[in-house]
């Protein structure tokens, strides 16, 4: 029968004590820290809408310090879900508004943003002058000459 080396016997019992109070297999491993853990905790049921109504409020806070307050979006939370409604003039607002949720800690958005077809026309127009911008090289002219007569 062979014998371990005493380095791997205490190399296996590190991670142990490492953890802390953490008994082995019981959630945050150290690299993870305890974030993890408390984002994979789940509220009782009372502290649910508690919880839902703060989340709602400083997703709300979030909109008015932006430029996006001026949209006016309706902003609704159950479970760690929230919902965004709306109409917008800017298309970069609907994906901002996902973004400024996320950041209140979310735990999911459903977007109901809607774009106004003014807003859908002038992106299409920058698209499309952004590719022909690309598509010129440095030497040749920016616009087509006529050829002359």
């Amino acid at each position: 029968m062979t014998s371990l080396p005493l380095a791997a016997i205490l190399l296996s019992l590190a991670p142990v004590a490492w953890a802390g109070t953490n008994p082995p297999g019981a959630g945050a491993s150290p690299a993870r820290g305890n974030s993890a853990a408390k984002s994979a905790a789940k509220p009782a049921a009372g502290q649910s809408a508690q919880s839902d109504a703060k989340l709602e409020a400083a997703i709300r806070a979030k909109f008015a310090q932006s430029k996006i307050g001026a949209d006016k979006f309706t902003v609704h939370v159950q479970g760690g879900v929230a919902t965004i409604e709306g109409h917008t003039d800017v298309i970069q607002h609907k994906g901002t508004a996902t973004r400024m949720a996320k950041t209140a800690g979310a735990a999911a958005v459903n977007n109901h943003v809607q774009i106004s077809d003014a807003a859908k026309a002038k992106a299409a127009g920058n698209l499309e002058s952004g590719r022909r911008r690309v598509q010129v090289k440095r030497g040749d002219p920016r616009t087509e000459q006529k050829p002359s007569r």
